[in-house]
């Protein structure tokens, strides 16, 4: 191993997904000189393993099923999908895990890109291990931005090493369809996989150690997920945890706590996910490694001057657009303090300040039918100590619906705050409503009041209109 002279720069970024990518990208808009570290690919989870594979999976699956609601339509689509063909489109999407395109836009923006692995070592420096050992040292005037995200937990069950389990990278990767396949988990990446796999030719089987599905949705979230799942071949067991999981001839078994014995060809665990921070350095600051970063509202971490944490790793929203979105705040406030702005906009919903974490989180789960949501759920919204209402809607209810698909099935609900008069949080289920959730946010995030709502006029015919009838609803309850 060679050690290189030091170097120095204003900001040194770990992590080269969407969310590094960003905070790079503001840091310089703002004149600071800007180090990139990545182990693995420019573009990260998100564009390799992540978002962009599974949506590209899912919405030839979404495209079909809307096609099959429609009579003129439906029995022009009722054969199979060509996997093939979607497999080769995915590929496409993750521009067949190569990173030239990030790495240009990257150039692009002025950031140096160092390939290798980043550890602190020490307040203020960072050490690279580059592919061929040499060692790179990086001293840092204002920020060291920890972006490194999060990876898959698996379960502790013995011989797991051994079956070889899909996580969710192997999910959105895989360039076969296996012919079964064993689902552990109830949530986003469990419901969209199963979606996207049973669609392909995969019989699916979910095992939900909980009572239902999304369970940080509403309840209505999970239930017509599951119904739909279960409409379309995958056999959904709730209140199901796993004691046991074998290879034997080339299959996995799974044996339950029920003491069922389940075969499949590949399993997917989809049970959690832990920070990327275990070989990080963070013993050589006096933090715990492998432990998740809290930072306060401008994303720098707690007790410290300057190390910041955005994304996954800080465990407020582990959502790609939502570590873009403290991304952008982190770089303003990075920028604010390297240029000696003596007091930060750091009010709720000021500039620096990432308010949108704690009550305008919006989220879109890709199956058949939709889930999205923005805000707090009815539980949570009473948890907090407000004092709401919900409002239901049936999106039966609505000309758009009924126009969009025969059969169109799904809920709205929005909980109002009772006292001040604004949304708390908003959530959708029915084909195409994640196109809608934006509607919503900016209703959460801007505390419209209802009053002026009303004065929101919707498009006819559109789903749209469902957002009268709730207000209708909360008028007449």
């Amino acid at each position: 191993m060679t050690e290189t002279e030091s170097i120095a720069y204003d900001v040194v970024v770990l992590g080269a997904g969407p969310v590094g990518e960003n905070v790079a990208d503001r840091t310089r808009a703002a004149g600071l000189t800007t180090a990139v570290v990545e182990s693995e690919l420019v573009g990260g989870e998100c564009s390799y393993w992540a978002c962009m594979p599974s949506k590209a999976l899912l919405r030839p699956v979404i495209a079909q099923a809307d096609a099959r609601r429609l009579p003129g339509l439906s029995q022009a689509v009722q054969g199979p999908l060509d996997a093939a063909a979607v497999l080769a489109r995915r590929n496409y999407f993750t521009s067949n895990w190569k990173d030239d395109g990030q790495v240009q836009w990257l150039d692009g923006v002025g950031a140096d890109l160092y390939r290798g692995h980043g550890r602190l070592a020490g307040p203020r420096t960072v050490t690279v291990t580059g592919p061929d050992g040499d060692l790179t040292t990086l001293t840092v005037r204002h920020a060291v931005v920890v972006a490194t995200g999060s990876r898959a937990l698996l379960p502790g069950l013995p011989g797991l090493a051994d079956v070889k389990p899909w996580t969710s990278r192997e999910a959105t990767s895989a360039q076969s369809v296996p012919g079964r396949l064993a689902v552990v988990g109830g949530g986003v990446v469990a419901t969209e996989m199963a979606t996207a796999w049973q669609a392909l030719g995969s019989q699916v089987t979910v095992l939900v150690r909980g009572k239902g599905l999304l369970s940080r949705m509403e309840p209505f979230a999970g239930e017509l997920v599951a119904e739909a799942l279960t409409e379309a071949g995958a056999d959904v067991r709730t209140g199901t945890s796993v004691e046991s999981v074998t290879r034997e001839n080339g299959s996995v078994v799974v044996v339950t706590d029920a003491g069922d014995r389940v075969e499949a060809d590949e399993i997917l665990f989809a049970t959690g996910r832990a920070p990327r921070t275990d070989d990080l350095g963070l013993e050589t600051i006096g933090m715990e490694p492998g432990s998740w970063l809290p930072v306060d509202d401008s994303l720098r971490v707690t007790g410290s001057e300057w190390l910041y944490a955005v994304g996954d790793v800080n465990h407020r929203a582990l959502l790609t657009h939502q570590g873009k979105y403290q991304a952008r705040i982190a770089g303003a406030a990075i920028a604010a303090r390297a240029s000696g702005v003596p007091i930060l906009e750091s009010d709720p919903w000021g500039a620096h300040a990432a308010t949108a974490d704690h009550d305008a989180v919006p989220q879109v789960v890709f199956t058949d039918p939709e889930a999205a949501a923005v805000g707090l759920s009815l539980a949570e919204a009473e948890q907090a100590g407000h004092r709401v209402r919900a409002v239901d809607v049936e999106f039966s209810s609505v000309a758009g619906a009924g126009l969009y698909a025969d059969g169109y099935k799904g809920r709205a609900r929005m909980v109002v705050d009772l006292e001040e008069e604004i949304l708390r949080g908003v959530t959708f289920v029915g084909p195409g409503v994640g196109e809608m959730i934006h509607s919503a946010t900016v209703a959460v995030a801007g505390q419209v009041p209802i009053n002026r709502l009303w004065h929101a006029v919707p498009s006819y015919p559109t789903i749209s209109e469902v957002w009268l009838r709730l207000l209708e609803a909360y008028r007449d309850q």
